[in-house]
């Protein structure tokens, strides 16, 4: 197990680019399956869930090249099982299901593993594509699907979910006639998905609104396209230059994919500014705590609520921390209270009141958002921090460590 050690203390200053966003990496991977030709996909981030799904693709029968960010793909004879092996590693990997039987009429492909923050099912996604026209049985810990072709159809979701949302359009793509998806997700990777469906010569319409058209057509192209910049990891940083009590220049930061976050933050006394295509943030003043509320986009991320709490530790007065998406996102409290955090936890509200200082203490990561609030909290705290578990990091930062020891950060990974 490896671990960051982290000392504290040390104002960060510097430039840092954000790298390519992992959750708009991941769908677009799995919807590579569906053209005939080359793709070649730049701005990809070197992250340990890539490479499963690049595991993923060559066991389904494709070709891959990963390559300073640059990732090709050719997909030409296609195998249709996917073996829990990967797919328990990675939830994404159950995007495959959908484009398989778009292509082969069948598809077996592992039920997704669990989740450390809380119950993510795929109920949502065979319900779509049922009304699409496939059939399946759940045997062994499969999903074994089946169709005669799929067709168009009007899809109601239940909830606006983001991997049901991709998975459908996806499967639609290549569909007979028309598909609406109603009350479907809007946030930025839905949108880079489409746009990259759109390139390889699919006909999506309204992403990022609540009703998106897919009009089915025979056949999809190869394309070149840029994978959107991390959404997330850019906050991260908008939170680490504050902590710490310093000014990043974040280049490659999607600003407007955070008007939520970047509302909230500069209403905790945050100084963000655009600069060409970046942005600086300093902190302005005092910090202060806010009440923060996370939803589905355009709202406040579920993916920020551990960074933004760990910023709200060191401000002043008293903030309340609302979780609506997942049901067990508060893990990282706890640990935070070991740095001496003062948060009380009822039901799905955390109340942060701040400290005036945090101070380093061994602490235990227990999913990618919570590795990140610790390795901030670990940033601003007097004395030397050691996150574990940080495995989860490589899954959504690349190199985190790296990328802060730039900037004057007193960081470096160990073996536990």
């Amino acid at each position: 197990m490896d671990k960051l050690i982290i000392r504290g203390g040390k104002p960060l200053h510097g430039t840092i680019r954000v790298s390519g966003s992992k959750n708009a990496a991941l769908p677009i991977l799995m919807a590579c399956i569906l053209p005939k030709g080359r793709i070649e996909l730049t701005n990809v981030p070197r992250l340990a869930d890539i490479r499963t799904t690049l595991k993923l693709l060559n066991i389904l029968g494709c070709q891959t090249w990963f390559q300073d960010g640059t990732v090709t793909v050719q997909c030409d004879e296609l195998n249709s099982h996917a073996p829990y092996e990967l797919v328990k590693t990675m939830r994404a990997s159950v995007l495959c299901l959908g484009p398989l039987l778009a292509l082969l009429g069948e598809a077996r492909v592992a039920l997704p593993g669990g989740c450390a923050i809380g119950s993510r099912p795929v109920d949502l996604h065979l319900k779509g594509l049922e009304k699409m026209g496939a059939k399946f049985e759940l045997a062994e810990g499969y999903i074994n699907g089946t169709t005669n072709g799929l067709k168009g159809a009007r899809i109601a979701l239940d909830m606006p979910t983001v991997g049901g949302t991709e998975h459908l359009m996806m499967a639609a793509a290549l569909a007979d006639g028309e598909t609406i998806l109603e009350n479907a997700a809007r946030e930025p990777e839905v949108v880079d998905l489409a746009n990259f469906l759109n390139a390889c010569g699919a006909r999506v319409t309204g992403h990022g609104t609540s009703v998106v058209r897919i009009q089915g057509v025979s056949r999809l192209k190869g394309c070149s396209y840029t994978v959107m910049p991390d959404r997330i990891e850019a906050g991260t940083y908008l939170a680490a230059a504050p902590i710490t009590g310093g000014e990043l220049r974040l280049e490659n930061c999607p600003a407007a994919a955070l008007d939520a976050v970047i509302m909230k933050m500069r209403e905790m006394g945050v100084s963000i500014e655009p600069d060409g295509d970046a942005v600086i943030v300093k902190r302005d003043g005092e910090l202060r705590c806010v009440d923060v509320s996370t939803t589905y986009y355009p709202g406040f991320p579920t993916d920020m609520q551990a960074q933004i709490m760990a910023l709200m530790c060191l401000g002043k007065g008293a903030g309340m921390v609302e979780e609506n998406i997942f049901e067990n996102r508060f893990m990282h409290v706890m640990e935070l209270a070991r740095m001496g955090a003062d948060i009380k936890l009822k039901g799905r509200t955390a109340l942060v009141r701040g400290v005036d200082r945090l101070v380093g203490a061994p602490v235990m990561a227990s999913d990618l958002r919570a590795s990140a609030s610790l390795v901030l909290a670990g940033l601003a705290a007097q004395g030397t921090t050691e996150v574990q578990r940080i495995y989860h990091l490589d899954r959504g930062y690349e190199r985190i460590e790296e990328k802060l020891r730039a900037v004057g950060a007193d960081i470096e990974r160990a073996k536990e």
